[in-house]
């Protein structure tokens, strides 16, 4: 592989804001992309992942985009071009990750999970294919373990993530010869640490910490169970998953229609 697989290649990253979905943009920065990362309502924080895009030499753009919706979908994949001159990989990043218990999970919950998860990469895949179509290029939609295997108290977020997982091998055939569609599905994936790049002070990041609730203590302790019951001992990081991505991003493009799940073995429990 050489030193900049995706130089002269253009990438759309949905939700690029921050956590996964940053980490998925720098690491296709760094293999030679440039990057434009969409945002719902972290402006700030898509700015800085921008920044930190364009200081390693890309060009970069953070744009607006709520994937739920038609007009907002195509706007933005006309900045992309227009910005670009091209677009040749689309990562379908945001997503909604909710908790419920089914019994009593309500319509707007349901209706809200499946809206991100599921319409969302639909529409931006529909919008993005005659530049892709015209670039032979590559769809990467980002599942989840939970598409795999049930979550009891995530039964909305599952189904939508089960079907992106069908929809992604429906896209495949749908999209061929032209455009690779795959998935990448990642299992408990910890939260990230505070970056070098971020400006916030130690005292606004430790109130930022002293201010967790009850549910994100919750989490906490869960990430220690589930890291005690993962084969390879320990949790997944942001980079095992944009690695991941990466791969195929400057992969065969022969491949097609599959879904990589990045959980160190956790699903084999």
């Amino acid at each position: 592989m050489s030193v900049d697989p995706l130089s002269g290649k253009s990438v759309l990253v949905t939700g690029g804001a921050r956590r996964l979905g940053r980490a998925i943009a720098l690491t296709l920065a760094q293999a030679g992309a440039d990057v434009a990362v969409s945002y719902r309502a972290s402006e700030s924080e898509a700015s800085r992942t921008a920044k930190a895009i364009a200081e390693l030499g890309r060009r970069s753009l953070a744009i607006h985009c709520d994937v739920r919706s038609e007009p907002s979908v195509r706007a933005a994949v006309a900045q992309v071009t227009a910005a670009f001159g091209r677009l040749d990989i689309l990562v379908n990043n945001a997503a909604i990750f909710a908790s419920a218990a089914l019994e009593s999970l309500t319509l707007a919950q349901w209706d809200a999970v499946f809206e991100t998860n599921a319409r969302g990469p639909f529409l931006v895949a529909r919008e993005a294919l005659p530049h892709l179509r015209a670039a032979k290029g590559r769809i990467i939609n980002m599942g989840s373990l939970g598409g795999l295997h049930a979550w009891a108290g995530h039964a909305h977020y599952c189904a939508s993530k089960a079907a992106l997982h069908m929809l992604t091998q429906a896209m495949a055939k749908a999209f061929a010869p032209d455009v690779s569609v795959n998935c990448v599905a990642p299992g408990w994936i910890a939260l990230q640490e505070k970056s070098s790049d971020d400006p916030r002070s130690s005292q606004e990041t430790d109130a930022l910490a002293a201010s967790h609730n009850e549910a994100e203590r919750r989490a906490e302790l869960q990430a220690v169970r589930f890291a005690a019951k993962t084969p390879m001992g320990r949790n997944g990081d942001a980079n095992d998953v944009a690695e991941a991505v990466l791969f195929f991003a400057t992969g065969p493009h022969f491949i097609t229609g599959q879904t990589l799940v990045v959980d160190g073995g956790l699903g084999l429990a």
